[in-house]
């Protein structure tokens, strides 16, 4: 899980906008025409047969914005603007949400996708990571409310189990009460003092499947981490994560439905995400495990026909754009494999439907059996 960048201290990114804005005042004051070049990058690629050379380390080529082209100009001043907003942001050691970004100029930016991209190609300027512009998903401050399962306001991503941390000065003691859901941490490069004695991180895509297995005592009964993003995972939830892995070195598996959705889901944390291909070989898990529910589990753990859904047309597209990534057939040929009777039989299911046996069959047979037979890949 190796990967190198220049130092992304704040003041060495200030020093690095420093050098970019006055690259661009000298090719002004020396009559140049504007430009500026930013490295494209793709984790993966359409050739299904996984001979291609995808890598994350290396770009895949160059696009150069001028200002003979009127789209690129647009995109030149917002970037400026971004970049201005966020160089202020590393200056007064604040943080600013991309909505916030966004509504210092909603007049130029329109939407907030234009500032999204913006940010990322910032990134890719400066040879840092959003977090490191002082730039992130959400601003929110989680504080206790009650005892019940989901204890914090404004929390979008779940973590409980055998774990303790602290992040900038707060400790975090899931030890103490195993069951209970904590924050994923939103300044991951914060988080200090890890202590688990776990013997393996389980991953859920769904807020319900994480409140089953909590209601359940899963992990007084199971001593294990387990960590949910509540559908795609944001960045915290993939930089948390991967924190974990490398520091723990545990088994690391992942729970998702079966379906397009909940397989895209699961090479995200895998393999990175296809928007921020140039992010992705400091976000990826590789050592992460698919733990179910597979496409042919249907008919081993007897699922009713009444729990089986038909795949849409949408969803049959979705699966067919999964099944050509390149990185499937490269180095997970067994979920293509899967992937692959989930479009032939057409059908898809909830992790929910196990309960069709009991309501508790998810934590008390499905996940034991299958983490102690080592029906993973």
């Amino acid at each position: 899980m190796a990967g190198t960048r220049p130092s992304s201290r704040p003041r060495d990114v200030l020093r690095r906008i420093r050098e970019f804005s006055l690259s661009i005042v000298e090719d002004l004051r020396n009559g140049k025409l504007l430009s500026i070049s930013i490295d494209r990058f793709q984790n993966c690629c359409t050739d299904s047969g996984g001979n291609c050379f995808c890598s994350y380390d290396h770009a895949k080529g160059t696009e150069v914005l001028t200002l003979r082209c009127e789209s690129h100009a647009y995109r030149i001043d917002v970037l400026l603007k971004v970049l201005l907003i966020i160089q202020k942001l590393l200056q007064e050691n604040r943080h600013a949400s991309k909505r916030d970004i966004y509504y210092m100029h909603p007049g130029l930016f329109k939407e907030q996708s234009v500032v999204d991209k913006a940010i990322y190609e910032i990134g890719i300027l400066l040879q840092c990571s959003r977090h490191n512009l002082n730039v992130l998903k959400f601003i929110f401050s989680c504080q206790k409310i009650n005892d019940s399962l989901s204890p914090w306001a404004g929390c979008c991503w779940l973590v409980m189990g055998w774990l303790r941390f602290s992040e900038s000065g707060r400790k975090f003691d899931c030890i103490n009460n195993v069951n209970t859901a904590h924050p994923v941490p939103v300044y991951v490069e914060e988080v200090k003092d890890i202590v688990a004695v776990a013997l393996y991180i389980l991953v859920v895509e769904k807020e319900s499947v994480f409140q089953r297995l909590a209601n359940d005592q899963f992990c007084t009964k199971n001593r294990c981490i387990v960590i949910s993003g509540r559908g795609y995972p944001d960045v915290n939830t993939r930089r948390f994560l991967r924190l974990l892995v490398e520091k723990l070195k545990l088994p690391t598996f992942c729970l998702v439905d079966c379906d397009p959705y909940g397989f895209d889901i699961l090479t995200t944390y895998r393999f990175g995400s296809m928007q921020m291909a140039y992010d992705a070989q400091f976000l990826r898990v590789p050592e992460i495990q698919w733990l179910g529910v597979f496409p042919t589990e249907s008919e081993k753990y007897n699922i009713p026909t009444q729990c089986l859904l038909p795949l849409t047309a949408d969803d049959a597209k979705r699966t067919e754009n999964l099944l050509r990534r390149c990185y499937l057939q490269r180095e997970v040929p067994m979920w293509r494999t899967e992937l692959e009777v989930m479009l032939q039989r057409g059908v898809k299911f909830e992790i929910e439907a196990l309960s069709v046996h009991s309501i508790s069959f998810l934590s008390d047979k499905y996940l034991p059996s299958k983490i102690r037979g080592r029906a993973h890949f």
